[in-house]
């Protein structure tokens, strides 16, 4: 266990990791890694069992002043490589250029979902990604079609990366402990650079099959006034179709 040096903030979602063996278990997950972004160091935590790796190039981003601080008394030879900005505004090609890298953090609840939508408009960058979620968000990302956790971002993650459901956390190894359960994920590119459809179009399909995701297919997607919509799909919901069957429908229905 560590001290608790910096004040938990409630406005900025922060449950810091205290469990050393959880911070082991989520830290072995990166290997080959040469560029690395760790997101929310709060106090080091996965910091400590990161810089034991030797990354040639690792970074931190941290919005909280008081972490700021802390970091930069416990892990002096940190200091040049810490980045006191926001993720989600932040333009990480300052770090990095043009090369590929890799993310983990234990994210903060209320913007987790905000930094995978942020990961996806940077997938042809970022290879990796291992993380600490809501176990409830976790469930959802990694769920496969007929799931009632499928949905938007199951299916725009899964388009892009291989997801893995790794372990439960309990909330007694935060602090403060949240109320809910929380899970580690890791994302792996799957190799799709491009997916073979209008990308824009496919997204739009998704978002508005899922906003009315107990309709069927056929009514939800009124709106959109497809020129086809293929009958195998017309009585489906949204959570029923898989990566491919949305990239079918866009094909079907761009240009």
């Amino acid at each position: 266990m560590v001290m608790y040096n910096v004040r938990p903030k409630k406005h900025l979602g922060q449950h810091f990791l205290i469990d050393v063996n959880i911070a082991k278990d989520t830290v072995e997950q990166i290997s080959g890694v040469e560029n690395l972004l760790e997101i929310g160091p709060g106090m080091g935590i996965l910091t400590r069992e990161i810089l034991a790796l030797n990354i040639p190039n690792f970074h931190v981003i941290e919005i909280d002043l008081q972490s700021i601080d802390y970091l930069n008394k416990h892990f002096p030879d940190l200091q040049a490589h810490i980045v006191h900005d926001d993720f989600l505004t932040f333009d990480t090609a300052s770090l990095f250029g043009d090369a590929q890298f890799s993310i983990v953090g234990n994210f903060p609840y209320n913007i987790s979902s905000q930094i995978l939508f942020k990961v996806l408009e940077l997938k042809n960058r970022v290879t990796s990604l291992v993380g600490m979620f809501q176990k409830e968000v976790a469930l959802r990302i990694c769920s496969p079609p007929g799931n009632k956790n499928y949905g938007i971002l199951s299916v725009l993650m899964q388009a892009y990366y291989n997801t893995e459901y790794l372990f439960t956390v309990g909330s007694h190894v935060f602090n403060p402990p949240p109320k809910v359960q929380s899970a580690v994920v890791k994302f792996t590119r799957n190799g799709v650079e491009k997916l073979q459809c209008d990308e824009v179009l496919f997204k739009r399909i998704i978002k508005t099959g899922f906003n009315q995701r107990r309709k069927t297919l056929h009514n939800a997607l009124k709106t959109m006034e497809l020129s086809t919509l293929p009958a195998k799909f017309e009585s489906k919901r949204a959570e029923q179709l898989s990566v491919g069957d949305f990239i079918e429908i866009t094909l079907l229905n761009q240009g």
